[in-house]
């Protein structure tokens, strides 16, 4: 018995745990949370329940690399357009990225970390609390960034770095609403374009 089960610990795993997180991802970004059943993540990710559990740990874990993941890949713009020379490319580059990975195709429209939280009641708590501090994060990044060009001279001294902050995560927010509900990627451009005007001249 004991040696059987030696065995088994050390088997390997015999799937592919990268392509099951992709595939996990994909299932949490169209679902969100609350509506991703655990049927529905180990059957598109071609594993048992015991090997998920194994390789990723409980439903919220398995949310939490996700996020991570998603992060990582589709929404890597956010920490790309705070590497852009002034405020105003910045907040260019985070709403054309939010468009473009909101209406990319091949993959679920909108954005895992706003359809992610919604309708979670008590059980998906954990994931609620834990998209709060990613959308809370992407929002302090921006306001940081921000205050540097206050500092600078690229933005006006009264401005308010929270603030732009705030708005520019407001659009970007709004925009992936709007591109789950089938907005277009041209319309969602141009919905940018127009938040883009009221950026205050530097």
């Amino acid at each position: 018995m004991e040696t059987h089960q030696k065995a088994r610990i050390g088997r390997p795993r015999g799937f592919d745990a990268d392509e099951a997180l992709e595939r996990a991802m994909r299932v949490f970004w169209e679902q969100g949370y609350e509506g991703a059943s655990l049927t529905d993540l180990t059957s598109a990710m071609g594993i048992t329940r015991t090997s998920m559990y194994a390789a990723f740990g409980n439903k919220e874990d398995l949310f939490r690399k996700a996020l991570e993941r998603y992060t990582e890949g589709p929404a890597s713009y956010g920490t790309r357009a705070l590497q852009e020379p002034t405020a105003r490319q910045v907040a260019t580059a985070f709403l054309n990225g939010s468009v473009r990975a909101t209406t990319r195709p091949g993959s679920p429209t909108g954005c895992l970390g706003v359809q992610g939280s919604l309708a979670t009641g008590s059980p998906g708590s954990s994931a609620h609390d834990a998209l709060v501090v990613w959308r809370n994060e992407a929002t302090s990044s921006l306001r940081d960034r921000f205050q540097q060009a206050v500092h600078a001279g690229d933005l006006p001294p009264d401005a308010d770095p929270g603030l732009l902050a705030r708005y520019i995560m407001t659009v970007a927010n709004g925009i992936a609403v709007q591109a789950a509900s089938g907005t277009t990627r041209d319309e969602l451009q141009r919905v940018a374009d127009t938040a883009l005007r009221n950026w205050p001249p530097a």
